[in-house]
């Protein structure tokens, strides 16, 4: 919530009374998984490289991280998830970048790299973090590859961490009956997998 301030004619945020719960930056102690597109691999590769040095210097240890590489953003989703259902990590960062061309293949992978993306975070538990390029023109990737409009993939792993240490606060607070919750890493089976498993149990019937 905001208000006017009648002397500056500045808006100021309210102060709230209470606590927030907010996710840190320090990655130590905390597994990263990096799935990477080859496709436009000038761009994500720049993206790779300040991803995983912002995790580093977060107190992330390399062995701590993994990279999986895939053919394109289309498949970015599928391997994701993947990752996250080995329950091996505290977050996954998602590195991609798409470029509009003359036909509707932008505007459709586009749209199924964002919902498999986000699908798979809510369905895993698993934060992921977006940190894929859709851009109209080459130069517009270039500039948010390193240049004058910051580099996306390092602003992607700082919201991984911060994602993380934010699951992680919230999980490890009591819940209204006591009881705590489930802990970040523990492999937790997907519904997908659990009426798989049912479907299997009524054929051998």
């Amino acid at each position: 919530m905001t208000k006017k301030n009648s002397n500056t004619g500045v808006r100021e945020r309210s102060r709230f009374h209470g606590k927030a719960i907010e996710g840190g930056f320090n990655g130590a102690g905390k597994r990263f998984g990096i799935v990477v597109a080859r496709f436009n691999a000038f761009i994500t590769e720049r993206l790779l490289q300040s991803a995983y040095d912002g995790f580093l210097r977060s107190g992330v240890k390399e062995k701590d991280i993994a990279i999986v590489r895939v053919p394109g953003a289309f498949e970015l989703p599928s391997a994701a998830r993947t990752l996250a259902e080995t329950g091996k990590y505290n977050a996954i960062l998602c590195i991609g970048c798409v470029l509009r061309g003359d036909t509707a293949h932008y505007d459709v992978i586009v749209n199924e790299v964002a919902r498999g993306v986000g699908q798979a975070a809510q369905e895993t538990g698993v934060p992921h973090s977006f940190g894929v390029l859709t851009c109209d023109t080459l130069e517009q990737a270039i500039d948010r590859a390193g240049l004058k409009m910051g580099n996306k993939g390092l602003e992607a792993a700082l919201a991984a961490i911060e994602m993380a240490n934010l699951t992680k606060a919230i999980l490890g607070k009591k819940t209204a009956v006591g009881r705590s919750s489930l802990a970040v890493g523990k492999k937790q089976k997907p519904q997908a997998a659990e009426r798989k498993k049912s479907l299997r149990a009524k054929r051998k019937r």
